[in-house]
């Protein structure tokens, strides 16, 4: 027995030099995921909270005015941020084979080539932004709701265009690790946002038009701060200008992108359902704008998961 003794304290001791290097070696991991998930984190959260914060400030207009802006935000609007975001999902699955490859020419390529086939895209999902009114009241939802909705989405189809843009450069900052710079971007035109909206909707009092007005520039300053950040010579072997090769092999590239569309699209649109059963309950002002509220508190959780897909 005493013999045995040594050996079996040595085998407790490697054991135990065992699992603290497992833990030793998760700490590490999760550390270095932090790192990249907390600035993704970050920028999901800023740029979601743009519309939440046009929904806080439309909400000391009126009910009905609070139930339109978030029945275009998440129905509309919701319908077209799947299937953008969707489609930009695809450049981040060719961008990392790039890198990978030391390929880094071909992220501008990617990049320019997503950017086309999202704007086509935005085109052909313009009509449901124009016709919003008429398709809310097949939908069997309230009139005063319907009309007011599709006043408002006509007014931020500009917003539509800067979706189509934001989503690829985003994917090509990210395949580069310059995710601070676009949480730094994002920080900076939320705070923008904020005062905008009080400027235009409280201050001056142009109401939902002003609310849409500031989410047009919003969105329209997001997209073209990180523009002039690729473009500025920060890339000079991932960016080396526009290129007619973007024009090729676009199908191949199309058929990536509609089936990253469909994945996510079915995930997101669940929140657009809710919103058009709700619209069918009693007194829909007030329904409407309590699980709008709710959702958009729902919906800043996920963007946490977004983070972290960003990260792996």
């Amino acid at each position: 027995m005493e013999a045995k003794a040594p050996l079996e304290i040595e085998r407790q001791i490697d054991q135990s030099v065992g699992r603290q290097k497992i833990c030793e070696k998760c700490w590490n991991e999760s550390k270095n995921m932090w790192k990249i998930a907390a600035p993704a984190i970050l920028t999901a959260v800023s740029q979601f909270s743009i519309g939440f914060v046009t929904s806080a400030f439309v909400g000391h207009l009126g009910e009905v005015e609070l139930a339109a802006v978030s029945v275009v935000q998440n129905v509309i609007e919701g319908f077209v941020f799947g299937v953008m975001l969707g489609m930009g999902s695809a450049l981040e699955t060719l961008c990392g084979q790039a890198v990978g490859a030391g390929q880094f020419e071909m992220l501008g390529i990617y990049m320019q080539r997503s950017c086309i086939i999202t704007l086509v895209t935005a085109l052909f999902l313009a009509p449901f932004y124009i016709f919003t009114s008429p398709l809310l009241k097949l939908l069997h939802q309230s009139k005063s709701i319907s009309e007011l909705a599709g006043k408002y989405a006509i007014w931020v189809i500009p917003q539509l265009f800067a979706y189509a843009l934001n989503f690829p450069i985003q994917k090509f900052l990210q395949a580069q690790s310059k995710i601070w710079v676009m949480t730094v971007i994002s920080l900076v035109v939320l705070a923008l946002h904020v005062l905008l909206n009080w400027v235009f909707v409280i201050k001056l009092g142009h109401g939902l038009l002003g609310a849409a007005i500031v989410e047009n520039i919003s969105w329209w300053l997001l997209v073209l701060a990180q523009m002039v950040y690729v473009v500025s010579g920060f890339f000079p072997e991932a960016w080396t200008g526009f290129s007619l090769l973007a024009f090729k092999s676009l199908a191949g590239f199309l058929k990536l992108s509609l089936a990253s569309a469909v994945m996510l699209c079915l995930e997101l649109w669940y929140y657009s359902i809710v919103i058009l059963l709700v619209g069918w309950l009693k007194n829909p002002e007030i329904a409407v704008d309590a699980i709008s509220i709710c959702m958009n508190l729902e919906i800043w959780t996920l963007m946490i998961t977004l983070g972290f897909n960003a990260a792996v």
